[in-house]
């Protein structure tokens, strides 16, 4: 009979078991040794900015426990976009993974009509950290509360600041303005520390920024601070309420650093990483270096990553048609 022929003497049957056992094990089995080389963490922003300092902190604390060296690989430009691509086309294998804002998935969607990746080739691996904008003004304005801005606003032209186009000081103050019901007229800059720096000297009037970029001007009074924009006060300027303690119920427009890996990554390779991320987050010193900069530890889950981000999307989504924000 057929079946009783040994497998010796049918060799193309034989072989094809094979093969399918090397499918179905190759896999799992190098998921279990991951890592055995160095792994590359692309960061599709400039070096020295705020995503890049803490992934550097958090990459020190991590190599003892994955005893691999951990490579930052800046790749800046088109807000993120050409890093993306980049890791989005990746082998699948643990070896290459994404650190950037969330607005790469959030807001670039809805504003670039030509994206080089797919979001959904972006698999969420952790929400890592979470940051606010801080409602700044020069003392000239004669305002100290948001109610008082908001007033101001009413009744004559508001100029703010933003970091550019799409940034998040932009997004914040137009998703503000229209909870508050007024308009204001948007300056770009180029990054937060040119508009910082001319809201200082008078040629704008406000903007929401990054409170590391405006603490010490806070301090000094050459900056008003009326309002942070995330759900709860900033650890830099605990006197400040937040936007929702002023007055706009519900009011959160807080961001976050991410973590990413390429669609397909081996669901034991992303937990490994995981696991040494959060451990390397949630250390006592570090916990407080990041709060010294403006940066509260979240470390949340693969599924609370995901809709988190899903949720911002709509909101980022429907702020960006409402202004009709188009990039190239």
């Amino acid at each position: 009979m057929p079946d009783s022929i040994p497998l010796t003497a049918r060799p193309g049957r034989f072989r094809a078991i094979l093969v399918c056992a090397a499918l179905v094990i190759s896999p799992f089995a190098g998921a279990q040794s991951w890592p055995e080389k160095p792994i590359r963490i692309v960061v599709p922003l400039p070096p020295g900015g705020p995503s890049d300092i803490v992934l550097r902190g958090a990459i020190e604390k991590m190599q003892p426990t994955l005893k691999q060296p951990l490579i930052v690989d800046n790749k800046p430009g088109a807000a993120g976009n050409l890093g993306a691509a980049e890791v989005a086309r990746a082998t699948s294998d643990g070896y290459t993974w994404l650190w950037t804002t969330d607005t790469l998935i959030t807001v670039n969607p809805h504003v670039y009509e030509k994206l080089a990746f797919k979001p959904a080739d972006l698999q969420p691996v952790m929400r890592a950290t979470a940051f606010s904008q801080t409602l700044v003004c020069n003392p000239g304005v004669g305002v100290r509360t948001m109610a008082e801005l908001v007033q101001r606003a009413k009744q004559k032209q508001i100029s703010y600041a933003s970091g550019g186009a799409g940034s998040p000081g932009h997004l914040t103050t137009e998703l503000f303005s229209t909870r508050a019901g007024v308009q204001m007229l948007h300056v770009p800059y180029k990054g937060p520390a040119p508009a910082m720096q001319d809201v200082m000297g008078g040629q704008v009037d406000c903007g929401f920024l990054a409170g590391p970029t405006v603490l010490q001007h806070v301090r000094s009074g050459r900056l008003v601070a009326l309002a942070v924009s995330g759900s709860r006060r900033s650890a830099l300027l605990p006197d400040v309420p937040t936007v929702a303690e002023s007055g706009i119920a519900d009011f959160d427009a807080s961001f976050s650093l991410v973590l990413f890996a390429p669609k397909g990554t081996p669901a034991a390779v992303i937990e490994t990483m995981r696991s040494a991320l959060g451990a390397a987050l949630k250390q006592p010193d570090f916990v407080e270096k990041l709060r010294q900069s403006d940066q509260d530890v979240i470390a949340a889950s693969v599924a609370d990553t995901t809709d988190r981000l899903n949720g911002d999307a709509k909101k980022w989504g429907d702020v960006a048609r409402k202004i009709n924000l188009k990039l190239e």
